[in-house]
């Protein structure tokens, strides 16, 4: 079954007829947004469309096609394979993985239970945030991730959301798992809390993140570190995300057992880790992927005294 197929599978009636007709390239698909009463929302390389009632992608508003309650209410169905207690957990965090390691991020009214969320009912927003693995991606770094003995530096990936963190995380972690010419294979851990890195669907990584790579979904960072550092000896682990004191300690707590961290962090740069002496003093690489002023993607390494290489990908 090929990307779109994954795709159109969750969806239903109309929705489903007009993505089929619209036949989006899948390598520059993104994201689908349904809303109730409002227009079909496509967006597209980096670029936001409507979807027409006629099965193409517009920026005419009065072209759209308008998203009925019935659409939303028949996708969640088929989403939740008609049963949302198996996917009671993943609503809690507000999103659901289905098979071929998409994303579908839900919202309605939560349902509370001792100041906490216990489920959510009435889904009416829904967003396929479609799953892309770019082979190749980390080439570019890998040079500089590795000692003069062939061990992994600490390495932490700083960027704002859509620059592109998780997919460079992503091919990092496959090419140290299965060996490079920079270091033989490493046995990587992943913590995956909100399964965006390997995707898990029913246990199994939708997405390829190296054949010696030990994976634990929809675990809060901190825990999942120790975990997996006291039950699978690894000799790196990768994390998305880290920023709150627990995670700092974990990776803290990680390093000192002698295992190399790769993470990722919400930023504008290499200034935004500097704020942090924590940061700066814990890791030796810093990856800054983002986009150069002709929109191409881009990327600056940096040691923890000055920037190695600011070449284009």
């Amino acid at each position: 079954m090929d990307k779109l197929d994954e795709i159109c599978r969750i969806l239903r009636g109309k929705v489903q007829i007009i993505i089929k007709g619209i036949n989006p390239d899948v390598s520059l698909l993104q994201e689908i947004r349904l809303r109730p009463v409002r227009p079909l929302i496509i967006k597209y390389n980096g670029k936001e469309y409507y979807a027409s009632k006629s099965g193409r992608m517009t920026e005419n508003i009065n072209a759209a096609y308008i998203v009925s309650e019935n659409d939303i209410r028949d996708t969640f169905h088929t989403l939740s394979e008609f049963s949302t207690y198996a996917f009671e957990e993943e609503m809690r965090q507000g999103y659901i993985t289905v098979a071929g390691g998409h994303r579908v991020g839900i919202a309605g009214k939560t349902v509370i239970e001792n100041g906490r969320v216990k489920n959510m009912k009435h889904i009416s927003f829904i967003n396929i945030r479609v799953a892309s693995e770019v082979y190749g991606c980390a080439n570019r770094v890998m040079p500089y991730l590795f000692d003069g003995s062939k061990n992994m530096l600490h390495t932490l990936i700083i960027s704002p959301p859509g620059a592109g963190k998780t997919t460079l995380l992503r091919d990092i972690v496959r090419q140290v798992s299965d060996g490079s010419f920079f270091a033989g294979g490493k046995n990587v851990g992943v913590v995956d809390e909100r399964s965006e890195i390997a995707a898990c669907y029913h246990g199994v990584p939708q997405n390829d993140v190296g054949i010696r790579t030990d994976v634990i979904d929809g675990c809060p960072k901190a825990v999942g570190m120790m975990m997996l550092v006291r039950s699978m000896s690894p000799d790196v682990i990768a994390v998305d995300e880290i920023g709150t004191k627990e995670d700092m300690d974990a990776v803290f707590y990680a390093m000192t057992c002698g295992c190399s961290v790769i993470a990722t962090l919400h930023g504008n740069g290499i200034e935004d880790a500097k704020k942090n002496r924590h940061i700066m003093y814990l890791f030796k690489r810093f990856l800054v992927p983002g986009f150069d002023k002709n929109g191409k993607r881009s990327i600056e390494i940096y040691d923890e005294k000055g920037m190695l290489s600011g070449d284009r990908d």
